[in-house]
């Protein structure tokens, strides 16, 4: 009897293997693109994402069958959005991290197509993903967002050098803007963010044509 029963378990477990080796295919597939862009999530992270997404959705479906077996399940979405916020950082005025957590995320919902055995629905998504990431890095401008540099600026105030500064620099608004008075001068000290990159050479070709601009830095650390 006991042979019988682990013969049984063995013939309707072993199936479900299938699952979790497509899980670890489509994982290493969108890994392996990530890694080649050299992206913080690679192979690693993303077949074991995948594979986890499937197994537990496969203990969802088979182990809680009785009972509400999308529960568990449910609370993947919600567990790769915690590991998905932990790999979006804020820095340079841009946001770095966030098409990585994007794909953490999707590659969840892969798994879990495949734990749920809906495999053309796994390997198709996983299709669309790959080819999404390599058309959408391609150098075309409307596929990339604009790049902000930061430049520190001072200049004498006496009638309308911010506005000339603004045009030179195109930009609308400046950032940490200090307005201070030194003996009869108005002086002002603000950072500006600009899309075009100066180059030292030509900082130093602003200063020298505009004698009321003081020092220009540029800091993109900041």
């Amino acid at each position: 009897m006991e042979d019988f029963f682990t013969k049984t378990m063995l013939l309707e477990q072993l199936p479900l293997l299938i699952d979790l080796t497509l899980a670890v295919l489509l994982g290493f597939c969108i890994g392996y693109e990530r890694k080649l862009r050299f992206k913080e999530a690679g192979i690693r992270t993303h077949t074991i994402v995948c594979v986890g997404s499937a197994l537990m959705t496969l203990i969802s479906m088979h182990a809680f069958s009785d009972g509400d077996p999308g529960r568990i399940a449910a609370q993947i979405v919600t567990g790769i959005g915690f590991l998905g916020a932990g790999m979006i950082v804020y820095r340079r005025n841009e946001v770095r991290g966030l098409t990585t957590a994007a794909g953490v995320w999707a590659t969840a919902g892969i798994g879990m197509a495949c734990g749920a055995r809906l495999y053309i629905v796994a390997v198709g998504a996983t299709a669309v993903i790959i080819a999404a990431q390599c058309l959408f890095h391609l150098p075309l401008k409307v596929f990339h967002s604009t790049h902000f540099y930061s430049v520190k600026i001072e200049f004498v105030q006496t009638k309308d050098e911010n506005l000339i500064i603004k045009r030179l620099f195109k930009t609308d608004r400046y950032n940490h803007l200090v307005i201070r008075r030194v003996d009869d001068k108005v002086i002002y000290s603000a950072t500006l963010n600009t899309s075009v990159e100066y180059s030292s050479s030509k900082l130093n070709a602003i200063i020298a044509e505009n004698d009321f601009i003081l020092s220009i830095e540029r800091c993109d650390d900041e």
